[in-house]
């Protein structure tokens, strides 16, 4: 009986400490920012796919999932959304739960907020025939992407943002890189070099990264990246919380 309060007791200061230590992690988290890379705040090159009329016509409810997975992805609160478009917070997350149908003209507002196009919200990673495996696989040829100005694309693989965790593969060219600072955010990052050459700093350790080779580090350890070989870098990059 002894032995078993000595164990409770035991135990009790095992749940101390580990509630004191996460409360110090979520204060020291509460201090930075869930953000976007710095890759991807910035200039988005134009998106040159098309919307069929009849998409614009019939906007599912899948629509407002991808735009509220879309939104907090970005870190905006329904109040800044509701800013940046000119739209209710009412209105706005309606449309987010599926209970009303965003207008052709919204559906532009929205798309320009998030940095996306319209076409964003209507491609399927799957096809008709697998409609129902929509939230679950993406096939390779229906991957949806940005490309920036830096050169930089970003293939999301995952089927939507409304996971804890997102999965992109990166290209890199050569040259391309987050930017000259660090960096740091709440979450956790993890890769896998697939083509090229990259250079990933982590605080004040510079670190080569070659085919084959893979990383994973806290986010809020300050760190910046680039490609420093002579050929294109391919990347498999795993991100949460999600923040394409």
């Amino acid at each position: 009986m002894l032995a078993g309060i000595g164990l409770k007791v035991q135990y009790s200061k095992k749940c101390s400490h580990g509630l004191r230590y996460k409360r110090i992690l979520m204060a020291k988290n509460a201090s930075l920012p869930r953000m976007l890379r710095p890759s991807n705040l910035s200039a988005r090159e134009p998106d040159t796919k098309k919307v069929a009329a009849e998409d614009l016509t019939r906007i599912e409810s899948r629509v407002g999932a991808e735009i509220r997975g879309l939104r907090r992805a970005r870190n905006t609160t329904l109040a800044e959304f509701s800013e940046k478009t000119g739209l209710s917070q009412g209105y706005l997350s309606q449309i987010e739960r599926g209970i009303s149908s965003p207008s052709v003209k919204a559906l532009h507002s929205i798309s320009r907020a998030l940095g996306v196009t319209i076409s964003w919200f209507f491609s399927d990673p799957t096809g008709e025939a697998e409609g129902h495996l929509r939230d679950t696989i993406v096939r390779a040829e229906r991957r949806r992407s940005l490309s920036f100005e830096n050169g930089i694309t970003d293939e999301l693989l995952s089927p939507n943002l409304d996971r804890q965790i997102e999965l992109l593969r990166c290209v890199f060219p050569p040259g391309s890189a987050s930017g000259s600072e660090p960096y740091s955010h709440i979450g956790e990052e993890a890769g896998f070099v697939l083509a090229g050459q990259m250079t990933l700093w982590l605080e004040d350790e510079e670190i080569v990264l070659s085919v084959g080779d893979s990383f994973a580090f806290s986010s809020d350890r300050p760190h910046r990246y680039a490609n420093t070989g002579e050929g294109e870098a391919v990347v498999i990059w795993a991100i949460t919380p999600p923040s394409y």
